[in-house]
């Protein structure tokens, strides 16, 4: 989920010595108290700017250096269950040891398999702990590797962030054509105020724009519905990064309509949307609509990968239905002989399993 460095906003001065001066190697051990002491200055920063409660990732980055003490204190039964805790508010509501090691590692959740795949290695290594090797040191690099993930590490690496203002941020980024076609906003905090200025920008440089960064931006769900408009008309867009951000699911429903016009994002292969609120996975008439967007993309995830953190009102019977027939109708003569050879099965399904019950003499 990393985003592309901007160049707009290094410091350019040249009265700046080099930052390269000034650097020291970090042990690994404390890189992860760094990463974590700079979530909460970043998180101080984003507090006086916009209101009083911090972004969702703040707590699950508190939860994890709280899990790893308790792990360095041997306190495994209280490691535990504040492991599961980040489980459910990372939409892994599910509390069985055996759906943590393996049925997640089958049917992941299609918003962000790389938390999933973190929190499985975690689980095993807090449960299943190795006698042999340096397992504490694997630990840590769990930790780490979360930690970093679902954190504005974009912003840790845009070192003019921390020096200069967000506003002077922004009117950097919003200057000239965008670089390697990529708008880059990550780590800015973003307000009704600014949509009016981004709005535009985007519009007057839709040609050149096939990436859009929205990370860690404090995005709400009423600000994205006010750059919606201007995002869905960007003719070449092709990857959408909205993660780390407040938006709910409740977005979905807004996201999916638009979907559903070819003509609005005809270019988009992907949106993120992890690391938000509550939103834990995609309704299926939203991966449809990016289905029919590029065909050749992989296999549409199955309904059984909804998820288990979220039971959606977005796709009613009328909306399965649908998306069900827009499959059929795009797949081949291969996949009709195949949708008529499952039916054929299931019809025959009843007697099989009379026959396998049957014990052979």
């Amino acid at each position: 989920m990393g985003t592309k460095q901007t160049k707009g906003c290094q410091p350019g001065s040249a009265g700046e010595s080099s930052p390269a001066h000034h650097r020291k190697k970090v042990p690994p051990r404390e890189r992860g108290d760094f990463l974590a002491s700079l979530v909460v200055k970043s998180g101080e920063k984003f507090g006086k700017g916009g209101g009083s409660s911090l972004p969702p990732y703040h707590r699950r980055i508190c939860m994890i250096q709280d899990m790893l003490v308790l792990v360095k204190q041997g306190k495994q039964e209280e490691a535990t269950e504040l492991l599961k805790n980040l489980r459910q508010d990372l939409g892994m509501e599910s509390t069985s040891l055996d759906d943590v090691l393996y049925r997640y590692a089958s049917f992941r959740n299609l918003v962000d398999p790389i938390t999933h795949d973190l929190i499985i290695s975690l689980a095993r290594y807090i449960h299943c702990p190795k006698p042999e090797g340096d397992s504490l040191g694997a630990m840590e690099k769990l930790c780490r590797q979360l930690t970093y993930h679902l954190s504005p590490h974009s912003q840790w690496r845009r070192q003019g962030i921390m020096k200069r203002k967000p506003q002077s941020c922004l009117k950097a980024v919003l200057m000239g054509k965008p670089q390697d076609n990529t708008v880059d906003l990550s780590g800015i905090p973003l307000t009704l105020k600014d949509v009016e200025r981004v709005t535009s920008y985007l519009q007057h440089s839709s040609e050149h724009i096939d990436t859009v960064e929205l990370c860690f931006t404090e995005l709400t769900d009423d600000v994205l519905l006010q750059l919606l408009p201007a995002l869905c008309g960007l003719p070449h867009l092709t990857t959408l990064s909205l993660n780390g951000n407040r938006l709910t699911k409740a977005i979905l429903r807004d996201l999916t309509e638009t979907l559903k016009d070819p003509k609005k994002f005809p270019s988009v292969t992907w949106i993120d949307l992890g690391n938000n609120v509550d939103i834990f996975s995609l309704p299926q008439p939203f991966l449809v609509s990016l289905k029919r967007r590029c065909p050749k993309q992989g296999n549409l995830p199955t309904i059984l990968e909804f998820g288990e953190g979220q039971v959606s009102d977005l796709e009613g019977q009328d909306g399965l239905a649908e998306s069900q027939e827009d499959l059929r109708a795009g797949a081949g003569k291969t996949d009709s002989t195949d949708l008529q050879q499952t039916d054929r099965t299931a019809k025959e399904l009843p007697h099989s399993e009379q026959g396998a019950g049957t014990p052979q003499t």
